[in-house]
């Protein structure tokens, strides 16, 4: 391997628990030129990792527009221009972590003579030249990456998601910090919010949480998340005085960058707490319709899920909103929970 392309392009939780990748090809191909294909945004994530030698950016958004609005010539030539430039890179090999048809298609793109895929499907298996099976222990965090990893005799010692944070960006986030009247490890992240009601810890739950971090564990909470989680973060705040609203505030790397300095962090299923375990601080994730890791690889993070028989329901809940896998977690319970996580 002397060229890799690595298509993962979404989500950001995906691209965290695939992030151990490139470290672990770059231990078994030191020479080789890694690129990493990803969407706009997301690419943050990975722009400081030492392991990845170019970030290539799939202009996705541009060309849904020019399909919605009908300019179809125009983004046939978008396409081939972008496959021009893959295919000027001369990669040997391209590495499909996402297994979808578009990732595939994008592989493919890349005239990469080699093409390997994981658990490929909706047809991308038939644009591979491989396709490996996934595999490995479901209950540990990025298995099926690491049993790719291992098929292909990389160096998979360490196998954990690991995230890094570039050195504008942390003094950019310390400034914020102290706009705030907070410091490094003086408070605690929380990560309320995802896309998917069904993953949402309730709000009455996370008010009662808040004041228990505050007086309990003499941290302050700070509520993360995007613009269109404000109003809701404003009200989990309000059951807590010391509490401070950040969604909205941040772009992704300054919210990573919080993560990594916070003294804990607890969450549900979703990109930011994953960072969590990424950066190694004590960490709670709150698991409920979704199949969770248990196994989260590190002694200061654990996952709380209660196992119930209609859990993990995914995306057909049967309980007709009642959410019982996550209202049966009581504020109790994530307070014990912290108190093993911090080593209290």
């Amino acid at each position: 391997m002397k060229r890799v392309l690595v298509v993962r392009a979404s989500a950001i939780g995906d691209v965290v628990f695939a992030s151990p990748f490139a470290a672990a090809l770059k231990r078994r191909h030191p020479d080789a030129h890694l690129a990493w294909l990803v969407e706009p945004g997301i690419h943050a994530l990975l722009e400081a990792d030492p392991s990845i030698d170019e970030l290539i950016l799939w202009p996705k958004g541009e060309w849904r527009r020019l399909w919605r609005e009908r300019r179809l010539r125009e983004l046939v030539q978008a396409v081939r221009q972008f496959a021009r430039e893959l295919r000027a890179r001369r990669f040997d090999v391209a590495i499909d972590l996402q297994s979808l048809l578009k990732s595939g298609l994008l592989a493919r793109l890349s005239g990469a003579p080699r093409r390997i895929g994981l658990g490929s499907r909706e047809g991308s298996q038939w644009l591979m030249t491989e396709v490996v099976p996934k595999g490995g222990d479901e209950r540990r965090i990025s298995s099926e990456y690491r049993y790719l990893a291992e098929q292909l005799e990389l160096d998979t010692a360490d196998f954990l998601p690991s995230l890094h944070v570039a050195t504008a960006v942390a003094d950019r986030t310390r400034a914020l910090l102290a706009e705030r009247g907070l410091a490094p490890g003086g408070y605690a992240a929380l990560a309320p919010f995802t896309t998917r009601a069904q993953k949402h810890w309730f709000e009455d739950a996370w008010q009662a949480l808040l004041p228990r971090i505050a007086s309990e564990l003499g941290l302050r909470p700070v509520i993360l998340g995007g613009p269109a989680d404000r109003t809701a973060a404003e009200r989990i705040a309000a059951a807590e005085p010391q509490a401070v609203v950040l969604a909205g505030d941040t772009r992704l790397p300054e919210a990573a960058a919080l993560v990594r300095d916070a003294a804990l962090l607890i969450g549900v299923d979703t990109g930011l707490t994953h960072m969590g375990i990424a950066f190694a601080r004590p960490t709670v994730a709150l698991f409920g319709s979704t199949r969770p890791y248990l196994d989260t690889g590190r002694d200061n993070a654990r996952v709380l899920w209660l196992g119930l028989p209609c859990s993990p329901c995914r995306r057909r809940p049967t309980c007709d909103g009642a959410f019982t896998c996550l209202r049966d977690i009581t504020a109790e319970r994530v307070m014990q929970e912290a108190a093993q996580v911090l080593g209290r």
